[in-house]
């Protein structure tokens, strides 16, 4: 009779954090499936923390925050007009604060980030438990969405790139700043367009197509099942953006 040892099944090694986020880029699915087994998120997190503040801070050197505020005002006929009827006091003071408010929105827009992508998890964690009757843990859905944010990383670096490497203070736009989307090649074209171009962006496309993957997996929905329910948030964010771009313009 044989005396040896039963063997018992092992578990396969789970994906490390940084597999994971080089998996995001070139094999997502890889990625979600992980998040099936652990739900962390620490990962994305402190790489959009870093990589936003670096940008920021790139920001602040190559333009300056006086003049990001002066490029906005300009690309807002009405407030600029607003801002001109002023007196010159009230003007000057007008104008100091907008340049402190521009600075303290840059350097918390990270975190800014942070607390949307917790908001808009809840709601994919409801609309797809509730909507097509998931069972999703709300953090497994947190972690898809940071994960699924990692291509705004690119962005950040695109961002430091062109203002190391030719370019323009006077035409840096902190709200459209590289060249990722049609409106950032339209400056002249009427707000609401602007805004709803602004929306084809591909680092934002590029992050919504990782959320229908990574929503379908954890979800165990379809493809197509998950692309409807984001895609149908990715529209209302269209609305809303052309519509802001309309009275901003």
């Amino acid at each position: 009779m044989s005396t040896a040892p039963a063997t018992l099944p092992t578990t396969p090694a789970g994906l490390s954090e940084l597999e994971r986020v080089v998996d995001t880029f070139i094999a997502p699915s890889k990625t979600f499936n992980d998040i099936l087994r652990s739900a962390a998120w620490w990962m994305p997190l402190v790489l959009l923390l870093v990589f936003g503040t670096a940008s920021t801070y790139v920001v602040q050197r190559q333009v300056g925050f006086d003049q990001v505020y002066m490029n906005q005002l300009h690309a807002s006929p009405a407030q600029e007009d607003r801002l001109n009827n002023l007196e010159p006091a009230q003007k000057a003071s007008a104008i100091s604060l907008g340049i402190k408010f521009t600075q303290i929105v840059a350097y918390v827009f990270p975190v800014m980030i942070v607390i949307f992508v917790a908001l808009y998890s809840l709601i994919l964690w409801a609309a797809f438990n509730f909507g097509l009757g998931a069972q999703t843990d709300y953090w497994q859905v947190f972690a898809v969405s940071m994960y699924a944010a990692l291509p705004y990383l690119i962005l950040n670096i695109l961002i430091v790139v062109a203002l190391y490497f030719g370019g323009n203070a006077e035409a840096f736009n902190s709200r459209n700043p590289v060249g990722t989307n049609p409106a950032y090649y339209m400056p002249d074209a009427p707000g609401w367009l602007k805004g709803l171009l602004t929306s084809f962006d591909f680092v934002k496309l590029w992050a919504e197509v990782l959320q229908v993957i990574g929503m379908a997996i954890i979800s165990k929905k379809t493809i197509a099942q998950s692309a409807i329910v984001v895609g149908i948030f990715w529209l209302i964010g269209v609305i809303i953006g052309t519509i802001a771009g309309a009275f901003a313009g």
